[in-house]
């Protein structure tokens, strides 16, 4: 693959990372991607990883009864997840955030991607059932240690 095609689908990614997922299993718009050691987006802004969130917002009713569980949901899946790259989960009590994500080398982001990013969808459903979790949206980010 060229540098300019695999910078346009570089583009195509951070501009789809840059828009407000709202739907609850909205595929994102980037499509595989074949990479070199990191990406350059533009001069001096590169990545090397590619990161899936899926989020909530919870309640604070019964005790926080829907923050736990949504770990719960986090939990049965965490497996499968950490089977394609590294987990992390942010909950912030003041906006009331449950967010996990998964993150991998660019490379492997690809071949997720075309899986659905399972287990995505189950994860999204059993969050829906879930009584008090609101706002569920996924996106798709790049990352880049400095």
């Amino acid at each position: 693959m060229s540098r300019v095609s695999t910078l346009n689908l570089t583009s195509k990614l951070v501009n789809c990372a840059a828009l407000k997922r709202t739907s609850r299993h909205a595929p994102t718009a980037a499509r595989s991607i074949k990479t070199m050691a990191s990406i350059e987006i533009t001069k001096g802004v590169t990545f090397d990883t590619v990161a899936r969130e899926w989020r909530c917002k919870w309640s604070e009713d019964a005790d926080k009864a829907s923050l736990a569980a949504a770990q719960k949901v986090l939990d049965k899946h965490l497996p499968a997840m950490k089977a394609k790259g590294k987990v992390q989960r942010t909950v912030c009590g003041g906006c009331l955030d449950f967010k996990a994500n998964t993150s991998m080398s660019a490379d492997a982001f690809g071949a997720w991607e075309a899986e659905g990013f399972a287990p995505e969808k189950q994860f999204l459903e059993e969050l829906a059932a879930i009584p008090g979790i609101s706002s569920i949206e996924t996106q798709t980010f790049t990352l880049m240690s400095m």
